[in-house]
Formats: C-alpha cells, structure tokens, sequence
C-alpha cells in the first residue's frame, strides 16, 4: 500500500507517493482526502541529504576531474525529512568523473619532466 505526502513547495504544495510502511510516515496528519500532511518545506526536507552530496563531491574532487557527476537516490520520508535511497541492499551513490587527455604535443616538441 503506499501513502500520498503533502509537501509545501514555493507558494504551493506537492504531493509524493510513499509506500506506507516508509521511515518517518507514521506521524504526519491526515486531512478529508487521505493525503498526510508533513507541515515541511519541500527545501527543508531535502537539506538533511545536502551534507551527504557535499562530502562526497569534495572527497571526489581531490582527483581533479575536469567533470564530476554524483548520482544518488532521494527518498521522501514525513516526518524524517528525505534519506538517501536504496537501489539494491545497500544505500548508494554512482559516481561519474571524466578527465580530458593531455594537450596534443605537435610534432617537433618533446615533453620534458621535472626541473
């Protein structure tokens, strides 16, 4: 079974699906229609996994790509704000980083290293 949670969003509201067994869904209000009113921002509920997001850019970028790519899922849960999702057993995130190759050398010129 799952549960419609209402999230207040800019100057007005959202609605998400939730499976009604979910962390942080047993709390929240429920109006006329059914749907449980969290009393959240929509912005408030997605801070608690911003820290997540931010260390593992930071720690990725001690690489030095020149483009990096964070995937993760956002699951909405009531009460408990959001948390990061699970795809398989265990919480994930994908990360992508690409790195361009050397600047062409034209020929003639060598590449000469240390100093």
């Amino acid at each position: 079974m799952t549960e419609v949670l209402r999230y207040e969003v800019g100057s007005g509201t959202v609605l998400v699906e939730a499976a009604d067994d979910s962390y942080g869904v047993d709390h929240p209000a429920r109006n006329e229609q059914g749907i449980l009113d969290t009393g959240r921002r929509l912005e408030d509920a997605l801070a608690s996994v911003r820290p997540a997001a931010r260390a593992a850019l930071e720690a990725m970028a001690e690489l030095t790509p020149e483009h990096i790519e964070i995937e993760f899922g956002v699951k909405l849960a009531g009460d408990a704000g959001a948390v990061i999702a699970r795809s398989s057993s265990d919480a994930h995130f994908v990360l992508r980083m690409s790195w361009a190759p050397a600047a062409a050398v034209p020929p003639g010129e060598e590449i000469t290293h240390g100093g």
